[in-house]
């Protein structure tokens, strides 16, 4: 299968690396079109894939095109495709951009899928929404749950709005980790503890506390009770974070982060 990028960023050299180490796909299948030449030089380094500068006439061999470029650069990327690209797969996992603004910007193209990696897809330990439009052929599906696939966990959703909520949740959800890492850890320093150890245990805690909930598949709520003995240390801490309704602004910022994929939808898919 012939695979093209659009973009040769952190996202695409994840997915590329995924692809190679997995062996679903060969070097020799990928092209990578990369504007900035230092980067170009590293894709062919790093992944041996072949890397060019500006969309040319080799993309109208390509089974997929993944668009691996920010929201604000869509517009270009897809109208510069639109005039080389040929039957392709197009992949986009730009937050906010819609299917129906991608088609229109590749020429009426109708056989896109909407998809919403996150970082930890650079580790392979990712987890990506999908959206297909109703009448995309199941080989494309399959074709682009492959691909993300080769990055971490993949689930497919059936409204096309849902996966706004997909970027507040799992999209912006590594910032919302590492902010409560952080935290943990400049108590643990505040405390008294030595960096190191501080890092450590936050760290360690937030890894080992998720293994725990993914090979237990408990409900959350039921681990953290199994952990919170009646008038003990941990019942002491989670009644800080309740009086100080962390629960609530959690909520909120998750919220503000799903408008704020709605009005860059909105923002980004106008014509004029």
């Amino acid at each position: 299968m012939r695979i093209a990028f659009v973009g040769g960023g952190n996202m695409a050299r994840a997915i590329i690396g995924g692809l190679l180490a997995k062996g679903a796909a060969l070097a020799e299948e990928i092209l990578v079109v990369e504007p900035d030449a230092s980067a170009r030089l590293r894709l062919l380094a790093e992944y041996g894939v072949k890397a060019i500068e500006s969309p040319n006439a080799d993309l109208a061999h390509a089974h997929a095109v993944i668009l691996a470029v920010k929201p604000q650069n869509m517009r270009e990327a897809a109208s510069q495709l639109a005039e080389v690209a040929g039957d392709a797969l197009f992949i986009t996992i730009a937050a906010g951009i819609r299917i129906a603004d991608l088609s229109r910007w590749l020429g009426g193209r109708v056989r896109v899928v909407r998809c919403m990696p996150n970082t930890p897809a650079l580790v392979h330990a990712g987890i990506t929404g999908l959206h297909a439009p109703p009448g995309l052929p199941e080989k494309d599906r399959e074709m682009a749950e492959h691909l993300l696939g080769a990055v971490g966990a993949t689930l497919w959703f059936d409204k096309e709005e849902d996966l706004d909520i997909v970027v507040a949740v799992s999209g912006s959800g590594p910032a919302y980790v590492f902010y409560a890492i952080e935290a943990l850890e400049q108590a643990a320093r505040e405390l008294g503890l030595p960096d190191g150890a501080s890092r450590s245990l936050a760290l360690w805690t937030f890894v080992g506390a998720t293994k725990l909930a993914i090979e237990r598949g408990e409900d959350p709520a039921a681990l953290r009770a199994q952990v919170t003995s009646k008038g003990g240390t941990t019942e002491a801490a989670v009644a800080v974070l309740e009086k100080t309704g962390v629960r609530q602004h959690f909520l909120e910022a998750v919220r503000a982060a799903r408008d704020r994929s709605i009005e860059m939808g909105d923002a980004l898919g106008k014509d004029s």
